[in-house]
């Protein structure tokens, strides 16, 4: 029964997901609301984490980790996927601050880090049993290939490639949220949350692991 409705909750989170990113790519927002929901979405995944956190340390069990972490992963997802695909559309729909910066290296410079992205979510599906949110957390930690110079390559290639992405759109205005917000509130959520989750599930061995690899390089 508990197996059942873990499935469900994982099931009805991804609906959820596809719901409200289908919602944040088809709506037309108005430029203020556009810039509301971009900043304040961010602005919402340091306070979810430290929740998170404080939740979780009332009871640091790994059955505890992995139950805590389906709504916490899903609501991080709805709020940074949101805010990503509005900001974007923002860039191009009511451009700020537009430089024309070169597109010749900004373009490939996101196909590479496309490709690098992808290759952490398959090494840590086949190092680690699982995938980067909560419908399939990894069931071992990957530590080898991508994982073995960085405990977060995949954290570290979707950053540089949003901020390619926004050098591509030409838009000032989306290189600095990047950068200077979406940027430090995801490093926070991983430094208080998700770092936290994997001392609960792997212990000793995740601890030797943080305590031997750099965050980012």
């Amino acid at each position: 029964m508990k197996t059942a409705w873990v499935v469900s909750l994982k099931l009805a989170g991804l609906a959820v997901v596809f719901l409200c990113g289908r919602l944040a790519f088809n709506h037309r927002f108005s430029a203020f609301s556009g810039f509301a929901i971009m900043w304040g979405a961010v602005a919402i995944v340091p306070l979810l984490a430290v929740c998170g956190r404080w939740l979780l340390d009332r009871r640091p069990t790994p059955e505890q980790a992995q139950l805590l972490t389906i709504p916490i992963h899903y609501l991080e997802m709805i709020l940074l996927g949101c805010a990503l695909i509005i900001a974007f559309r923002v860039a191009q729909e009511h451009p700020i601050a537009r430089v024309p910066f070169p597109r010749a290296i900004s373009w490939p410079a996101m196909q590479i880090l496309s490709i690098v992205a992808t290759l952490t979510v398959l090494n840590l599906a086949i190092r680690g049993l699982g995938l980067p949110f909560a419908a399939v957390l990894s069931k071992k930690l990957a530590t080898s290939w991508l994982y073995r110079h960085s405990r977060n390559p995949m954290l570290l290639s979707c950053l540089l490639f949003f901020i390619a992405a926004a050098v591509w759109l030409q838009s000032l205005h989306a290189i600095l949220w990047t950068i200077l917000w979406l940027a430090p509130a995801w490093i926070l959520y991983v430094r208080i949350y998700e770092e936290r989750e994997l001392e609960v599930r792997f212990g000793e061995a995740y601890l030797g692991y943080k305590a031997t690899t750099p965050f980012f390089l």
